[in-house]
């Protein structure tokens, strides 16, 4: 009658990896899109001579993060695709996608934009945002709503495995 029934819930140490990941990820770039950036933007800031440094200087490290991000996550979907989880070629598809797109915003998008938001001459008075800017941001948007849907359906995923 000493017996002891033990029933655990235990994940892979990998799948907890790309959860924790995913969640820190995803958020960080919601905090990053829908509140940091409106309200540089809403304070005045980006009328200011220093908002392109500082805007690189926040994409920058945030960039750096998001490809930590991204290679861990990739990792991880390798991993358990040869162990155990079902779903093994979309998780490892939706996985180069957040790659290709952290990629893409740190090699591309974010030197692009701080390249053409620089006020190179000091005697010129800050011009209108030129038309390219616009395309670029659109850019960007369109890569985080790919990412946001991608980095869920993983994410939910991985919970419900």
């Amino acid at each position: 009658m000493t017996a002891i029934s033990k029933v655990e819930f235990r994940r892979p140490i990998w799948q907890t990896a790309i959860i924790l990941t995913l969640g820190f990820w995803l958020s960080a770039s919601l905090l990053l899109d829908w509140v940091i950036m409106p309200s540089l933007y809403l304070s005045g800031m980006m009328n200011g001579s220093g908002f392109t440094t500082a805007g690189y200087t926040i994409f920058w490290n945030f960039n750096r993060m998001e490809l930590l991000s991204a290679a861990v996550v990739l990792t991880g979907a390798l991993v358990l695709t040869k162990t155990q989880f079902q779903r093994g070629i979309g998780s490892i598809v939706l996985s180069v996608i957040l790659l290709s797109i952290a990629m893409l915003d740190t090699y591309l998008l974010t030197p692009q934009m701080c390249a053409i938001g620089i006020q190179l001459n000091l005697f010129e008075a800050v011009a209108a945002i030129p038309s390219t800017m616009n395309l670029l941001h659109g850019g960007y948007w369109l890569l985080e709503i790919i990412k946001l849907m991608a980095g869920g359906i993983l994410l939910s995923w991985y919970w419900q495995e």
